[in-house]
């Protein structure tokens, strides 16, 4: 029944996307674009707005039909508590509530992980202000969360989304969007056991979760497009 409400809600998002935003990609990597068929993992850097679902215009309908049916989606229990959380519950097949700690909400989210499961996550678990920092003024960093998921998969790809920022179309606490801005995003698709390989190979201490957050953390600073809000600090 879920999948039903999601798919019909996620077309409508992906044409409501490309009519009011101007969708702006740019790939990277060796793996071809689109080449979503063995996807496991859909990790969004540089987290600056719950309007980010407009990212939805930039996938095909046939992974967004395997969102519907496997998607597993970790949300904040303070994000869920707000009026745009019934929107977020239909949002893919599996909304799993978290608290931010490594406590049983987020072991909730790891049994949810199959083998036909489509996790997808924001690694810094909290979303970026105007001034570059989080809520409570500290630096925006990749947490470890993301390497929890990645150690439970043998197989499958992992894709990369590397976020502009979208302040220049809500800041966190505006309620009014604006319309027909750029966004712009960088994608990179990776095979997880090669990637899982890579990281630990270039880790000193053999440590997989700092290995991780390293590596992701290079990777957003490297291919995150220029800001569109140039009155926002960069992270």
């Amino acid at each position: 029944m879920q999948s039903i409400l999601t798919f019909p809600l996620l077309i409508l998002l992906w044409f409501l996307s490309r009519i009011l935003a101007k969708l702006r990609p740019t790939w990277f990597g060796e793996i071809e674009p689109n080449e979503w068929g063995n996807l496991r993992v859909i990790a969004i850097l540089n987290h600056t707005s719950l309007y980010e679902p407009v990212m939805v215009g930039f996938a095909t309908w046939g992974l967004l039909w395997r969102i519907s049916r496997h998607g597993v989606l970790p949300v904040a229990e303070k994000t869920m508590k707000r009026s745009i959380g019934l929107f977020f519950k239909f949002l893919v097949r599996h909304v799993v509530v978290i608290t931010r700690q490594r406590d049983q909400t987020w072991n909730n989210v790891l049994n949810k992980v199959d083998d036909h499961a489509v996790v997808i996550i924001l690694p810094e678990g909290r979303m970026k202000r105007r001034d570059g920092l989080d809520s409570t003024g500290r630096p925006m960093t990749v947490r470890g969360g993301i390497a929890d998921i990645l150690e439970v998969l043998d197989d499958g790809r992992m894709l990369l989304l590397y976020s502009g920022g979208l302040h220049h179309i809500q800041v966190p606490g505006q309620h009014v969007p604006k319309l027909f801005k750029t966004v712009r995003l960088g994608m990179e698709l990776v095979e997880i056991p090669d990637y899982k390989d890579q990281v630990m190979a270039e880790s000193p201490d053999g440590d997989f979760r700092r290995a991780v957050i390293d590596d992701l953390t290079a990777r957003r600073d490297l291919h995150c497009p220029a800001l569109e809000d140039p009155s926002m600090k960069s992270g």
